[in-house]
This record gives structure tokens, C-alpha cells and sequence, in this order.
């Protein structure tokens, strides 16, 4: 395997390094000192640096105003991002204005993607359904709204004026400082759609939620919330490569904050003296860090396997949502024991609130549950498996 990325990748990785400089891991309250939401909005300076240099409109094609890269480059970036616990949602936001671009109406595109490429409008998506199990697009149905105002459950999506959807997307993250919400459905007929609207529109209430790392995230409840037929794609796959790209870009965050970690680690341990010698001269420390290196390393390769199947639609023996379950799988249990690790060997120090790796560990158990655990990834892993044998 060859990652060697090219030269517009790499220079996104330049550009991305120079915006997250100036930002610090503890610009806001410890997570661990706020009984709530550490914030009430996003890093907003941040946010439109990121806009004035390109990095929203990464993925997005130069007829939207875009770079015209891929999710590679994507996955470059938010590795970026991680390593200074970047409070933003770069992921969400650009993985959704792709999913659109990829798979949108026209309208829909036009409407979205020059806006969220200039920063002037922040995208999300409610991926965890009910209560972060279950798939999804089961916890909302959505079905047609006729010309004349009654519901048709079996008209074609030509012959209708929109959508209605009802259900409960749990957990949405940054959903409070977004302007619109990506939220996977099911029709009547069991296919999985996916609707966009504004966070105001009529029928969408949220109720504050907060996740381990301190962040708002919220309750999305749809109660008769209406769409137009322009702003639900039901193009077959729509969903699934939004979730997958999803889960490949949170692969990339965990190995951002692993590495971060693993960094501090070894520069704590290189300055810590017992004895007379730096621990980090200790058999047992060393071992302990040269297995965190590696878990590292897997989770690179993991990582850049997955993004390239979903970047290039390259075939292989199983398909692309295998390579992002091993992705996943190496990323919440490496991402676990990094910052466990790192834990052990920074000792007392570690647990200090003015320091910031306590930071970094509830970031860490954020990302390692976050599209499901690794557990999840293994059963559905497995079920590949079975569906499509090797040999």
C-alpha cells in the first residue's frame, strides 16, 4: 500500500497546521470543573479562519466554490484539528456538504454548498438515531405530503410537494449553532432517505444534551416537521456513504488526539527524573509507549485503507464498509489505550485540571463511542464477513 499523498493534500495539511497554531486545548473551562456544556457556541474565530483559508470547501468541487480535493484530504485535516481538541464541526459540516454535492439535487446544491464553503452556513447530522443502537434512519419515518395537503403514503416523489417527518435523532452534535440539519429517515417502504432543513423550521425542537467532552449536543425531535421534495435525497446509498465517510473522519480525529497524546507523553516522561533518570529511560515505561507507537500506526493505516475505498470506490474483495469497520475497531480501542496509558505514566499529574490531558482523555472517550463502539464495528464486521466469503 502507497500513502503517500500528493502535493494539494499536503499543502491542505500546511494550511490546516497553521490555523489550529494559535488555538490552545484549554481556551475553555475543564469539562471536568462544568457541571454543563463547557460552551454555549463553537470557536466562531476559529470557524472563520478556517473559511478565509479554504478548509470548509475542501471537498467541495470549484463550480461551488470549492478546492475540489477529496476525503482523504478531509480525514488530513481534521487529524489536524484533533490534536488542539478543535471545538468546531468540520467534520459533520463538510461531510454533509459532500454527501450533497455527491448525491443532491441540483436546487438542493446551489441552495447549501457555496454558503457552507464561505462559512456562512454550518451543516450537521443527527447519525446516533434514538438512542445511539439502532440504526439511525429507523428512528425517523418520513413520508409524502401531497399537492392537496392530506398525506400519500404511495405516491411517487414526482407527484408530491414534500415530505413529513416524525421521530428522535439523540445526540446531534453542534445542532444549537447550526443552520441546517441533515436527518437520515425510512419510508413506508423501508428505504433510507436523507432530509436536510433549518434548525427553525416548524415541528424541529431541540432539548440540550451534553456530551463527555463537555460539548453541547442536542435532542432533535421532528413532530410533523415538513420538507420539500428538493430537500430529501433518496438516491440509493446516500446515507450509508454520509455514515461511512462519517465514521472514517471520526477515525481520523482519534488518531489526531492519539498522536497529541502520545507526544506529551513521552515529553513528560523524557523531563520526569526518578533515581536519577528520566522515566522514560524505565524498560517498563518504554514497552508501554512503543505499544501505544504501535496502536498508533494501526490505526494510521486503518484510517488511510478506509479513506482511500471511500475516496476512490476502488473495489476489493469486501465492501468499502469493512475497511471502515477495521478503521473504527482500531480507533476506539487504540484511541482507549493511548490516553489510559498516558494516563499511568503521567501519574498524579495527569489528573491535574490545569493540565490539559484530562481534556484530551474525555475527548477520547467521546470519539471511542462515537458511531458506535468497537464492539459494533466488529459485528457488523462480521456479518460482511458472512455475507461475502473469502477464499
Amino acid at each position: 500500500m502507497d500513502f503517500t499523498f500528493t502535493e494539494e493534500q499536503q499543502a491542505a495539511v500546511e494550511a490546516a497546521r497553521a490555523v489550529f497554531s494559535d488555538v490552545a486545548p484549554d481556551r475553555t473551562p475543564s469539562p471536568a470543573l462544568t457541571p454543563g456544556a463547557v460552551a454555549e457556541d463553537i470557536d466562531r474565530q476559529l470557524w472563520n479562519e478556517l473559511a478565509r483559508t479554504d478548509l470548509l470547501g475542501l471537498t467541495l468541487s470549484p463550480a461551488h466554490g470549492g478546492v475540489g480535493l477529496d476525503p482523504i484530504a478531509l480525514c488530513l485535516v481534521l487529524r489536524e484539528s484533533a490534536k488542539v481538541l478543535a471545538r468546531i464541526p468540520l467534520l459533520e459540516s463538510c461531510a454533509v456538504a459532500t454527501a450533497v454535492q455527491r448525491y443532491g439535487g441540483s436546487t438542493l446544491a446551489a441552495e447549501l454548498l457555496p454558503r457552507a464553503g464561505r462559512g456562512e452556513l454550518i451543516l450537521t447530522v443527527g447519525a446516533n438515531g434514538r438512542s445511539g443502537h439502532d440504526p439511525a434512519e429507523l428512528a425517523v419515518t418520513a413520508r409524502p405530503y401531497g399537492e392537496n395537503g392530506k398525506s400519500e403514503e404511495n405516491v411517487a416523489s414526482a407527484e408530491h410537494s414534500g415530505w413529513v417527518l416524525d421521530g428522535v435523532q439523540s445526540a446531534v452534535p453542534w445542532a444549537q449553532a447550526a443552520d441546517w440539519i441533515a436527518v437520515p429517515a425510512h419510508t413506508a417502504g423501508g428505504r433510507p432517505v436523507l432530509a436536510l432543513l433549518p434548525r427553525t423550521r416548524d415541528g424541529v425542537t431541540l432539548a440540550d444534551q451534553v456530551s463527555t467532552s463537555g460539548e453541547r449536543l442536542a435532542e432533535v425531535r421532528l413532530d410533523g416537521a415538513r420538507v420539500a421534495a428538493h430537500e430529501l435525497i433518496d438516491a440509493p446509498g446516500c446515507w450509508e456513504w454520509l455514515r461511512s465517510l462519517l465514521t472514517t473522519g471520526t477515525c481520523a480525529l482519534a488518531l489526531g488526539l492519539g498522536e497529541r497524546v502520545l507526544a506529551m507523553t513521552a515529553e513528560y516522561t523524557g523531563k520526569r527524573e526518578q533515581f536519577g533518570f528520566p522515566v522514560a529511560t524505565f524498560q517498563a515505561v518504554a514497552v508501554q509507549a512503543a505499544d501505544r507507537y504501535i496502536d498508533l500506526r494501526a490505526m494510521e493505516a486503518t484510517l488511510w485503507q478506509a479513506a482511500w475505498r471511500i475516496s476512490s470506490e476502488a473495489g476489493g474483495p469486501l465492501p468499502t464498509a469493512a475497511d471502515v469497520a477495521v478503521a473504527k475497531i482500531w480507533a476506539s480501542d487504540g484511541v482507549r489505550r493511548v490516553v489510559q496509558t498516558a494516563q499511568h505514566l503521567h501519574g498524579g499529574f495527569g489528573a491535574d485540571t490545569d493540565y490539559p490531558l484530562h481534556r484530551f482523555h474525555a475527548w477520547a472517550k467521546q470519539i471511542e463511542l462515537s458511531l458506535g463502539p468497537a464492539a459494533a464495528h466488529e459485528e457488523a464486521l462480521g456479518d460482511l464477513l458472512a455475507a461475502h466469503p473469502l477464499g
